[in-house]
């Protein structure tokens, strides 16, 4: 989860892609990761392994964006370990 809050952080795109599991990856081109988000913090609330290969995380994610006061992204993504890494699934919005 930090190393693509990073990633978000510095924009890289092919990193994200690259930990997306296969089955919910956008297409390449399509994340917006340089629209005058600058990310403030990041505080992992909860970690939950339901299965040795399934795991729930639970963040909440601080930016601003423009001159507009910070914001923060609540949300409990699901990955899945497979071949020895762990991949992003979803996320749901809280």
């Amino acid at each position: 989860m930090r190393s693509r809050y990073s990633a978000y952080v510095l924009g890289l795109e092919a990193y994200l892609l690259a930990t997306w599991h296969g089955s919910t990856r956008p297409a390449a081109g399509t994340l917006q990761l340089n629209d005058g988000v600058r990310w403030l913090g990041l505080k992992v609330l909860r970690f939950d392994a339901s299965a040795p290969d399934r795991a729930q995380v639970e963040f909440v994610a601080t930016y601003r964006q423009g001159g507009f006061s910070a914001t923060k992204l609540h949300e409990c993504s699901d990955f899945v370990f497979e071949g020895g890494r762990w991949f992003y699934l979803a996320g749901v919005l809280s």
